[in-house]
């Protein structure tokens, strides 16, 4: 996510701060190169002029905090400029004006409008403890109500299917209502037509449904991918619909993901939630706080956080990030990888940690070469428990038949051995770093304050 962005935007940043001190040249270098990464990022014209602008304010003849380097300043006006035109800070969904309370989700066509009504019943039901129901007046696209019900069926949400064959959109929003309401449900989330913003039928069949149930929330799923034109879009479904806040999906893929920054700014609807993956737990809450330290180069130290409390068994990952434990060992490796991929893979773990960390992912691919998990755990588990603890001791002999037991080439057992040592290498370097410590330090400060000191 936003990783071209910040590679750019990174390097012109720690070229400043290698200088020591802040000039008018260099200002101006930097600022030049910050505008033309965003431009390419396809964050709108208007809008990096006006964050250009808003940078110059804050740094020209203001005196620099005494705790602060030059350098360090300029990271801090910037992150408080990305921040006020995303929106500062993350914006809640209304949930608590009524019960049940309406959510309904509207969107163009293949913008991944239908999965995403399945990622954000999850989300509510699992981080939020909400009792929901899921219905869908998607009755043109065949198959598209059976498309959600099958995603949220291996979630234990309730689906709605207690209508009419034939039954208008109209109707089956009003009958989901009144279903939600006599079974004490918190949460209906309603699925809609994927609707192009010139097919001014289905845009006022939207109008009728909204006034009929009068949604808590409106929310607007859009393809991060089409750029600068989610912007219009948005403008035209708010002309139908009171819109309360924008879905955008796919920051995973190949979108430059500057529309991100746009969308607040240019239409006054707040961004809510981003698609960050295909899987339906792969939402997370927009935070312009998080976004922004993503973009400079300084991570997501508290998306980090909340990946390992979530989907690592917390027993096992703190011997690895235990500071005064250097005992590492190929048990530990397997383990590694599975939390790994538990986590969604090495590269999303790398892009939340600040990038001046020196950590490149070369060291730490888990799969050595062409090798699967299987054959990596057949490897180890050919290693006695003496190999397996102390992996220092496997030299040419004790390779040959841990070769012979697991079905590999010796060439194998050295790859994986030169892979193991550097992942050691490096948890002893993001040890060194501190990360995880004030990680651990730091977490509640930044739950209830996130912003730069």
């Amino acid at each position: 996510m936003f990783e071209n962005l910040s590679k750019k935007i990174s390097q012109s940043i720690r070229d400043i701060i290698g200088s020591g001190r802040l000039t008018e040249k260099n200002i101006k270098d930097t600022l030049n190169t910050v505008k033309i990464s965003l431009l390419e990022g396809d964050v709108a014209l208007s809008v990096v002029h006006d964050f250009i602008n808003t940078v110059k304010e804050g740094i020209v003849g203001k005196n620099i905090n005494k705790h602060l380097t030059p350098g360090q300043e300029l990271i801090k006006i910037m992150h408080a400029s990305l921040v006020k035109i995303m929106g500062k800070g993350s914006h809640d969904l209304n949930l608590h004006t009524q019960t049940p309370s309406p959510i309904l989700m509207v969107g163009l066509q293949g913008s991944g409008k239908t999965t995403t009504v399945g990622k954000l019943a999850k989300y509510l039901k699992n981080k939020k403890h909400k009792k929901i129901l899921v219905a869908s007046t998607d009755i043109y696209r065949p198959a598209g109500i059976q498309q959600l019900k099958a995603l949220i069926s291996s979630e234990d949400i309730n689906f709605f299917t207690d209508y009419n064959v034939g039954s208008k959109p109209i109707d089956i929003a009003k009958t989901a209502i009144g279903a939600s309401k006599s079974l004490s449900y918190d949460v209906l989330l309603i699925d809609t037509a994927g609707c192009l913003d010139t097919d001014y039928t289905l845009l006022s069949e939207l109008y009728e449904i909204h006034n009929a149930i009068n949604p808590a929330e409106t929310l607007f799923v859009i393809d991060s991918m089409i750029g600068q034109a989610a912007i219009n879009n948005i403008n035209v479904f708010n002309k139908t619909l009171p819109l309360t806040g924008v879905i955008l999906t796919k920051l995973d893929g190949d979108s430059r993901g500057g529309v991100a920054l746009s969308i607040k700014y240019l239409t006054g609807t707040p961004i809510k939630f981003i698609g960050t993956g295909e899987k339906i737990d792969e939402l997370e809450p927009f935070n312009s706080y998080r976004i922004a330290g993503r973009i400079l180069g300084m991570g997501d130290i508290l998306s980090l956080i909340e990946d390992i409390e979530n989907k690592v068994k917390w027993s096992k990952e703190k011997k690895y990030i235990d500071k005064n434990n250097i005992d590492f060992n190929l048990c530990d490796f397997l383990d590694y990888i599975k939390q790994i991929r538990n986590m969604g893979g090495i590269n999303k773990i790398i892009s939340k940690l600040p990038s001046n960390l020196g950590i490149k992912l070369n060291d730490i691919q888990p799969h050595p070469h062409n090798n699967t998990v299987a054959h990596i755990e057949a490897i180890i588990n050919s290693m006695t428990i003496k190999e397996r603890l102390n992996p220092d001791i496997i030299k040419g002999s004790r390779k040959k038949r841990i070769a012979n037991g697991s079905g590999v080439h010796i060439q194998d057992v050295n790859k994986l051995l030169t892979k193991f040592s550097h992942i050691r290498i490096t948890i002893q370097k993001i040890n060194k770093n501190e990360v995880f410590q004030v990680m651990r330090t730091l977490k509640n400060k930044i739950l209830s304050k996130l912003t730069i000191s």
